[in-house]
């Protein structure tokens, strides 16, 4: 074996053009002989479609690459305190100041269209990191109850209803006139008195002014992460520019992914938060709050009632890092052959004072005393909330931010079939654990495993020259001091070890803060900005990289510029008890010229020629929204499937209008 792998890696490096035909007969034999000898060879579980089918595995510097599918990320959509992700439109916000005429204007019409504003300075003065507004708290008076102790006995009236049962036993009521009862209290009880205090923490990354996603569609009592969800998914769909029902029409219901989820489910007042404060304050729960509240909910809200979709499921979490951890379920499936369709992504909405009280008490977030105190400032002066985010600088935290990010993948032959956009590749997604450590919110070391493992799938796809010239990580980058000095010693390390000249490091989180479990998602769409615009958002909240940064093999730009277009990006996440992902992706370019490689040119021209239908398409849907017609897809009681309907043979199922084929063999070993 290891003489053929060897062959196959020199004949895939080489330039040559009749080697390159060479080696793509060889690789395309090996597959057709590898999928009629399962049976002898390795064998998997999977659907009919592909029972018979192997991966051909490459072992390359103790990495294995599944060759048998590439999963293409053909759409992105979202919405974050930018703006809307679709036509890369948050990005450009982000650098709104380093864009051409034609894309400035078309940016802020999109702003107006979802803020209902065209005031450039009202767009500007509502978007990216800002200070907390009033539809979410009033950091200035946070409710806040304090606990007190009578001196003296009390009396109060109440209402019969309200002491039928659960009464103190130091409250002794007595018959009052009319419908009031009274009740004494004797010295020495303890009572909340409801109060608000000032929460030092004011800055955060807020969804842009006016817009409410609540209101576009019958959203009910949808706690604020769901109503995101709902509109990122349409979002994302609207990128795709492609019906929905031409992709149903190629696509088997169960070759159909979905694994969205946010990192700690939805605790804002209509999800798990108010069913866990409703007592205390004196209110119902309902019996929306603990369902709406899973954190795999964004999911379910998808697959119900924005697709419709009979397809896997089950999302994964993992903490800041739950973006990447469902991407890798999705690539897995679409590598493998048991997926052809997966949409990925994660929503998040934790500007809520007690969630952000949680990690403020553990010293995470930015406060504005250490903001001063960074800056110099006296106690009466107000930091600047635009600056609240440093990553790599001086810092003191990270600002919480709110973002829903969901992004679909095709597998390649379907992309090249339908005339999908390539707006990147996706060969792998690894994760790691951090092995023992001491403090479950400090990082550990298993983020050294997912990088390195990413840069040498790279190195390994891409050759030596490609690699080593350079691409762009765009890093986890919280802020934090630890973050600082960590991820950078993982970045220049790794860097070193395999022989990169330079990485640019971008860290967009400086711009629209963190958004916890989707923060990877932002990561991702501001790459695929990167690639479109060619311009390299800057860390434009600092003025100088911190002493204790590792900087050698890594380039930290302070201010937004004009790049060459990187051929490869890593995109890294932390999260808090040692989940740690990186994602290796491929830019356009060289997703396109993968695809030439194992499909042939003949194929790319009529994929280009398809495409350009679906970029006329994409082009009238984006003028459409830009007018304000931003109705998200959202099907709820529509088109539900009842039992009655289902036929159930031993080849098929019939559910409705969709059958799904019913014939999976086990592997020939395994059968008895």
């Amino acid at each position: 074996m290891a003489p053929l792998v060897a062959m196959i890696n020199s004949l895939h490096s080489s330039k040559n053009v009749f080697i390159s035909l060479i080696y793509d007969f060889i690789r395309q034999f090996s597959t057709l002989i590898a999928n009629k000898l399962t049976a002898k060879f390795i064998s998997r579980w999977a659907d009919r479609r592909f029972i018979y089918a192997i991966d051909i595995k490459i072992k390359l510097s103790g990495v294995l690459i599944d060759m048998l599918h590439l999963p293409i990320l053909v759409a992105a959509g979202g919405i974050n305190s930018a703006g809307k992700t679709s036509n890369r439109q948050a990005f450009k916000r982000m650098v709104i100041d380093n864009l051409g005429a034609a894309d400035q204007e078309q940016t802020r019409q999109a702003l107006a269209a979802i803020m209902g504003t065209s005031d450039r300075a009202e767009q500007d003065a509502g978007t990216l990191i800002r200070t907390v507004e009033a539809s979410h708290f009033d950091p200035r008076a946070v409710p806040w109850a304090r606990r007190i102790t009578t001196q003296n006995d009390l009396s109060a009236d109440m209402a019969p209803t309200q002491i039928t049962e659960g009464l103190p036993q130091n409250w002794v009521p007595s018959q009052g006139e009319g419908k009031r009862t009274s009740v004494s209290l004797s010295a020495g009880t303890e009572l909340l008195l409801p109060g608000t205090r000032n929460f030092e923490i004011s800055a955060a990354g807020l969804l842009p002014t006016g817009f409410d996603p609540g209101t576009l569609y019958g959203s009910r009592n949808h706690p604020r992460g769901l109503q995101m969800t709902v509109f990122a998914a349409s979002d994302a769909l609207a990128d795709l520019g492609i019906d929905w029902s031409e992709v149903e029409a190629r696509v088997s219901p169960d070759a159909v992914s979905v694994y969205v989820s946010s990192s700690m489910g939805q605790l804002d007042e209509g999800g798990t938060g108010g069913m866990l404060r409703g007592r205390g304050m004196g209110k119902r729960v309902t019996s929306k709050q603990c369902p709406l509240g899973f954190a795999e909910m964004p999911g379910d809200f998808i697959n119900a009632y924005v697709l419709g979709s009979l397809g896997n499921t089950g999302p994964a979490l993992g903490a800041c890092a739950t973006f990447l951890y469902n991407l890798r379920l999705a690539v897995q499936d679409i590598r493998s052959g048991r997926s052809r369709v997966a949409i990925v992504g994660a929503a998040e909405a934790p500007v809520v004072a007690e969630v952000m009280e949680g990690y403020a008490a553990m010293g995470a977030l930015a406060s504005d005393k250490a903001l001063r105190a960074l800056d110099g400032l006296s106690d009466n002066v107000q930091p600047d909330a635009r600056r609240a985010c440093r990553p790599f600088g001086e810092n003191c935290g990270f600002t919480m931010s709110e973002s829903a990010q969901i992004m679909v993948l095709f597998d390649d032959d379907l992309a090249l079939e339908l005339g999908a956009p390539t707006l990147a590749a996706i060969p792998d997604v690894f994760v790691s654990a951090d092995g023992p450590k001491k403090s479950i919110s400090g990082p550990g070391v298993g983020n050294y495993v997912t990088f390195a493992k990413s840069a040498s799938l790279l190195k390994n796809l891409l050759g030596d020259r490609h690699f080593s010239a350079g691409g762009v990580v765009q890093a986890h980058g919280t802020s934090t001091p630890q973050n600082r000095v960590t991820e950078s010693q993982i970045m220049s390390q790794v860097a070193v070890a395999m022989g990169v000249e330079k990485w640019t490091v971008g860290a967009i989180k400086s711009f629209i803060g963190h958004s916890l479990g989707a923060a990877a998602g932002d990561q991702l769409s501001a790459m695929l900005g990167v690639w479109e615009t060619g311009v390299m958002p800057g860390i434009t909240t600092v003025d100088h990289v911190a002493s204790d940064v590792a900087t050698d093999r890594l380039e930290f730009p302070l201010q937004t510029q004009v790049t060459e277009l990187p051929k490869y990006a890593l995109i890294n996440s932390k999260g808090f008890g040692g989940n740690n992902a990186t994602a290796a992706v491929l830019g356009p370019e060289v997703t396109r010229e993968l695809l030439a490689r194992h499909h042939g040119q003949r194929k790319l021209s009529d994929w280009r020629a398809s495409h350009e239908r679906v970029q006329i398409q994409r082009n009238n849907i984006e003028s459409a929204r830009l007018q304000g017609d931003w109705a998200p897809q959202y099907h709820f009681n529509e088109g539900v499937l009842d039992p009655s309907g289902v036929e159930v043979n031993e080849d098929r199922i019939k559910l409705g209008e969709r059958s799904i084929d019913l014939r999976v063999t086990a592997p020939e070993n395994w059968r008895l």
